[in-house]
C-alpha cells in the first residue's frame, strides 16, 4: 500500500515525497548556474563522496565552509557513502584495491595514489562536506556474485552500518549539532536478487536505527532485465515511517513503476546526461510517456517551432529545434545547457505529478 506524502524539514529546507535528485557528481551539473537549476524546480541534488573527496579533496571543501558554500547551492544535498564507485572500481579490476573486513583500500584513478575508506571515514568525509542528507558505507557487490559471498557482503554491509552509526553520533557530538538539526542517515538493503538475504538485511540494519533505507546494488540484473518483484518487495518490507531510497533509478518509466511500490527518493544522471547527448524528453498529453527525440536529427534542421512553448524557462520558451539543432552540430555548450534545463524541468513535473496525484 502506497503511503501518504512526507515532508523533510533541516534547517530553513523542507521537501515533500516523493522528490527527484539529479546527480551533481563533483559538486556541479554540468552547464548549469545554480540559478538555472532552481528554475527547473528542483529542491535538491546529490553529491558525490568518492569524487569530492579525490578532487578537490577535503582540505579545500572545509576551508570553502562546506559544500554548500563550495557550490553556493541553498538547496538539500544528499552525499553517497562513496562505497558504490570504490567497489565498482575494485570488482572491474582487482588491481585497483582490496576489500578488507574493516575497510576498503584503493588505488585512485586520478593519479594512482592509494587511499582508505572506511565506515568511520566515510562519515567523516560526509559530515566536513556538511550534507543534509547521507548514506552509510555498505559492500555493494555484483549480482554475478554466489549467493554465499552475498550473504557475506550483507553481513558486512550491517558490521559497517553499525560503526557508521556510532561515528554518526560522535560527529554529532563532537560538532555539538542540535537535535532538529541533525542530518538524515540512511542504510543500504544488499542481498542481490534474492529476497531472504535482503529480508535479514534490512532487519539487521532496522535494529541499529536508520531515517531511511536506500535499495542497494543496480536495479536491473547482469542482462539488463528490471528487478520489479525484488524491488517491490523490498519497498514493502521497510515501515513506512521510514523514507524510502530507490537509488540510481532514473528513467520515467521506473520511477513510475517504483513510486507506486511506495518509493519515495529517487537520483540519476539519466536527464542531465541524456541531454548532453542530444536527447529531450518533450511534453505530451501523457507525462509519464514523454515524446523523446534526438535534437541532432537532420528533420529539425528547418524547424522553427519553439521547444516548450508552457515551460516557466525563458531559454526553452524562446528558441527553436532549429537553433538548437545548429547548437549541437557545433558541440556548443548552450545547446547542452538547454537540452539539460528541459530534460530537468520534465523530471521535476512529474514528480509533481505523482505528488498530487495521491
Amino acid at each position: 500500500m502506497k503511503q501518504k506524502n512526507k515532508v523533510i524539514k533541516y534547517k530553513n529546507k523542507k521537501i515533500e515525497t516523493p522528490f527527484f535528485m539529479p546527480d551533481a557528481t563533483r559538486g556541479f551539473l554540468k552547464t548549469l548556474s545554480n540559478d538555472e537549476i532552481i528554475k527547473t524546480k528542483t529542491k535538491a541534488m546529490v553529491v558525490n563522496t568518492f569524487h569530492l573527496y579525490l578532487q578537490p579533496g577535503m582540505k579545500v571543501i572545509k576551508k570553502a565552509g562546506g559544500i554548500h558554500k563550495f557550490m553556493n547551492y541553498s538547496g538539500f544535498l544528499l552525499s553517497d557513502s562513496g562505497g558504490f564507485q570504490v567497489f565498482s572500481l575494485i570488482h572491474k579490476n582487482p588491481k585497483m584495491g582490496k576489500i578488507l573486513e574493516d575497510k576498503v583500500v584503493f588505488k585512485s584513478p586520478l593519479n594512482g595514489s592509494w587511499h582508505e575508506l572506511s565506515p568511520e571515514k566515510s562519515i567523516q568525509i560526509q559530515f566536513d562536506l556538511g550534507t543534509d542528507m547521507m548514506v552509510c558505507l555498505d559492500d555493494c557487490p555484483p549480482y554475478s556474485m554466489s549467493k554465499i559471498d552475498l550473504k557475506k557482503s550483507i553481513i558486512r554491509t550491517t558490521a559497517w552500518a553499525k560503526r557508521c552509526k556510532l561515528e554518526y553520533e560522535r560527529q554529532i557530538k563532537k560538532r555539538k549539532i542540535k537535535n532538529n538539526q541533525r542530518p538524515l542517515l540512511f542504510a543500504v538493503i544488499q542481498g542481490g536478487k534474492h529476497m531472504d538475504l535482503r529480508t535479514k538485511s534490512y532487519k539487521d540494519l532496522e535494529k541499529i536505527g536508520f531515517d531511511g533505507f536506500g535499495f542497494g546494488a543496480r536495479p536491473v540484473d547482469e542482462k539488463g532485465n528490471f528487478l520489479s518483484k525484488v524491488l517491490k518487495e523490498t519497498a514493502e518490507l521497510i515501515d513506512d515511517k521510514y523514507y524510502k531510497f530507490a537509488l540510481g533509478i532514473g528513467t520515467i518509466e521506473h520511477i513510475y513503476l517504483c513510486e507506486k511500490m511506495g518509493w519515495e527518493i529517487f537520483d540519476c544522471v539519466i536527464p542531465t546526461r541524456e541531454a548532453r547527448h542530444g536527447r529531450l524528453f518533450l511534453p505530451t498529453k501523457n507525462i509519464l510517456k514523454p515524446k523523446v527525440i534526438n535534437i541532432s536529427n537532420s528533420k529539425y534542421v528547418n524547424n522553427f517551432s519553439v521547444i516548450n512553448r508552457s515551460s516557466d524557462i525563458k531559454l526553452l520558451k524562446e528558441n527553436s529545434f532549429a537553433y538548437l539543432n545548429h547548437l549541437f552540430k557545433l558541440n556548443e555548450a548552450l545547446g547542452q545547457k538547454i537540452a539539460s534545463l528541459n530534460n530537468l524541468e520534465y523530471y521535476q513535473k512529474l514528480m509533481f505529478y505523482l505528488r498530487d496525484k495521491k
